[in-house]
């Protein structure tokens, strides 16, 4: 069953010399870091994230996500995002590069909060990874190495000046993507279940105690779909390893942990965003997945 990797995780897995920037509201908008990939992991565990990542790796090995395998034996740009399980595995030979780490609320503000889940290189189901010719990676190693040069300065402004190197290579990457994008066939139920999981991210951030969720349930997701919930059901269960009912949980308690931790809401406020009819229902469904209630959570990490 997969896990998901929060970012406390990430930095226990690979220790970096910058460490302590880890805190998941670093920049004071989210978290961000930028570092080298030396030293590299031999291989990672295949699981979600719940963080976004741009990596340029500069060495041989094996990206796996959702259901492909893709041999990278050449420089790359890969794109994680907390969507899509995947998981590295080390080639023979060096290895360098650059990782930058970020969160949804690091990159967007309140007025565009889509457009991560929209960006085509960090949409479920579609290509993750791009081939740069030599001009093109001159140009992104340039950038990644003026972002760490900012990462380790003093001036006031730095973390807008590195969004917006964030957005520069964003940018570059689609200009290279219809050239050299890794296409790909996915079965049905690889596309099914991207699908899914898009629609289930969607829904997130819960921004306000107005907001709450519409679809909740394997059947309201299948309807949302147009396909039989037992069609839905099977698809998501083979490529993930995971029921719907299980994705959904996991997404709901990871928002339940940052409401109790991040807002004042009363836990009416949080049952109701979260789709439950009663506080009594999310108080069972916390409850049974953390063996705490939501206030005694609460209390314990505010």
């Amino acid at each position: 069953m997969q896990s998901i990797e929060t970012l406390e995780e990430f930095y226990q897995r690979h220790p970096v010399d910058n460490q302590k920037v880890f805190a998941e509201n670093n920049t004071g908008q989210g978290h961000f870091n930028v570092f080298m990939r030396k030293p590299c992991v031999l291989r990672t565990p295949f699981s979600r994230r719940d963080f976004y990542k741009i990596a340029l790796v500069i060495g041989n090995g094996k990206l796996i996500y959702s259901d492909k395998q893709v041999v990278i034996e050449r420089p790359a740009l890969v794109f994680s995002s907390p969507s899509v399980p995947s998981s590295w595995e080390t080639g023979s030979g060096p290895q360098s590069g650059w990782f930058c780490l970020f969160t949804h609320a690091f990159i967007e503000s309140h007025e565009h909060k889509s457009a991560l889940q929209d960006f085509p290189l960090f949409k479920v189901g579609g290509s993750h990874i791009i081939f740069p010719d030599e001009a093109q990676l001159a140009f992104l190693t340039g950038t990644l190495g003026r972002m760490m040069e900012e990462m380790d300065s003093d001036y006031a402004g730095k973390y807008d000046l590195l969004r917006n190197y964030l957005r520069i290579i964003m940018h570059e990457a689609l200009k290279i993507t219809p050239v050299n994008t890794v296409e790909t066939n996915t079965s049905a139920a690889a596309r099914i279940t991207a699908q899914f999981l898009e629609l289930l991210e969607r829904q997130f951030p819960i921004d306000s105690p107005e907001q709450f969720l519409k679809l909740k349930t394997a059947n309201e997701f299948a309807q949302s779909l147009a396909i039989h919930t037992n069609h839905l059901n099977r698809s998501v269960k083979e490529v993930t390893g995971k029921t719907t009912t299980q994705h959904v949980s996991d997404r709901v308690l990871k928002e339940a942990h940052a409401l109790l931790k991040h807002t004042d809401w009363s836990i009416a406020q949080v049952a109701n965003g979260l789709g439950f009819e009663e506080p009594a229902y999310f108080t069972n469904f916390f409850k049974k997945y953390i063996g705490s209630s939501p206030a005694m959570y609460r209390l314990a990490n505010t």
